[in-house]
């Protein structure tokens, strides 16, 4: 057991160094994105006066997206109504941005909020790609995604090398809260010991779910472990000319918002989601691709990272309902994956979960300082010891 504890400790120690930056990185950069749609919101709407204009009656959602597109000269890529009080639509264009728009008067209230979308867009390509882009974007996303295993098996292998030899109280006891008046050493030792058994836990599970989100085979085990079969892999698009560029966001293509103007009859979404969900919150629609394909709705009760809390509607041009699909009839495979995605963030389990994440990244980013710190006195130490031998 002392041979196999020590085999542990070094490949600890031998994954700690060698991803500790990546980790870092990550860690910090998943602090910053903690509360992402939260923030976003707020910041779009800030400032707006949501309060309807006296004696205008509400346009309909139809003359609504009729006056969008006559004004803009293009279709959205996706729209989304909310449910709070006065809330303003949104038009999503693609790339080319977004407009929060009166559904009384049509006019724009707000672009959304450039500042704040330039942030978490800079936090999320450090994240998922060490700020890599273009060509060099696919060796970011394995560079992260190896580092993130290294972390997997950090955390791991960190459970098993915490645990006392012997299973007393004075054991256990300096291990499990912070103590003061330590040496830098024997401080950091705690630290490093402390944090990483209270957030051992949720760390795994927001570290293997990242997993299953760089990569493919581990995706596809997510399947099969549910039973069924992994769903077939779109083949990536070919790289668009440079002159049919345009908005892509929101699952629109290269085309984004330039395809076709035609409005689109979408009749009383409001109605449609209260007759599937009571207590919907947000319902968007994606734009359709032609004139005949049916409305496919998303509505969802939650804060938009909940996938138990959402259900897809599909309604045929005429209006009339062709499918309701909630989270739970969706096949285990699907389900277990949708929990694998936004267990990452923390968003599956609502506001608690994502302060959960947030602060076991938070001590993420100390166990890389304090591991660092330790490995650095270790290596001195050996210096010493190889000069004293000498």
């Amino acid at each position: 057991m002392a041979r196999f504890r020590s085999i542990l400790f070094w490949i600890h120690l031998v994954a700690g160094v060698f991803s500790a930056t990546v980790v870092l990185i990550m860690s910090v950069t998943g602090v910053a994105l903690t509360y992402q749609k939260q923030m976003t919101l707020w910041a779009d709407l800030r400032g707006v006066n949501l309060t309807p204009p006296d004696g205008v009656a509400r346009l309909t959602n139809d003359s609504l997206v009729a006056l969008v597109v006559a004004r803009e000269g293009k279709s959205p890529s996706s729209v989304v109504w909310r449910s709070f009080t006065y809330a303003p639509v949104e038009f999503q264009f693609g790339r080319e941005g977004r407009q929060f728009v009166s559904p009384y008067t049509g006019e724009v209230l707000s672009t959304g909020s450039t500042g704040m979308r330039e942030f978490f867009t800079k936090m999320t390509d450090w994240h998922r790609w060490l700020a890599m882009s273009g060509d060099s974007r696919p060796t970011g996303r394995k560079i992260t995604g190896y580092s993130n295993l290294a972390f997997l098996v950090l955390v791991l292998t960190g459970m098993y090398l915490w645990w006392p030899r012997t299973l007393r109280w004075n054991a256990f006891k300096p291990v499990l809260w912070f103590r003061r008046r330590l040496s830098p050493k024997a401080r950091e030792f705690n630290w490093h010991n402390v944090i990483g058994i209270w957030s051992a836990i949720p760390l795994a599970v927001v570290v293997a779910s990242g997993a299953v989100i760089s990569f493919p085979w581990a995706s596809d085990l997510v399947y099969k472990a549910a039973g069924e079969a992994p769903p077939p892999r779109a083949e990536a698009p070919a790289p668009a000319r440079p002159e049919a560029r345009g908005g892509g966001a929101g699952g629109t293509g290269a085309e984004g918002g330039s395809r076709g103007v035609e409005p689109v009859a979408v009749g009383d979404p409001a109605a449609l989601a209260a007759q599937q969900m009571e207590d919907w919150r947000a319902m968007s629609l994606t734009w359709p691709r032609n004139g005949k394909a049916p409305l496919v709705f998303s509505v969802d009760r939650g804060m938009g990272g909940e996938p138990q809390k959402k259900g897809s509607l599909t309604v045929a041009r005429s209006g009339e309902i062709e499918s309701w699909q909630p989270f739970a009839e969706q096949s285990a495979g699907r389900r277990a994956r949708s929990w694998m995605r936004f267990l990452h963030t923390g968003e599956a389990l609502g506001v608690v979960g994502q302060t959960i994440a947030g602060i076991v990244s938070l001590g993420g980013a100390f166990l890389v300082y304090t591991g660092i710190a330790l490995s650095l006195r270790r290596f001195a130490a050996w210096r010493r010891r190889t000069a004293g031998a000498a």
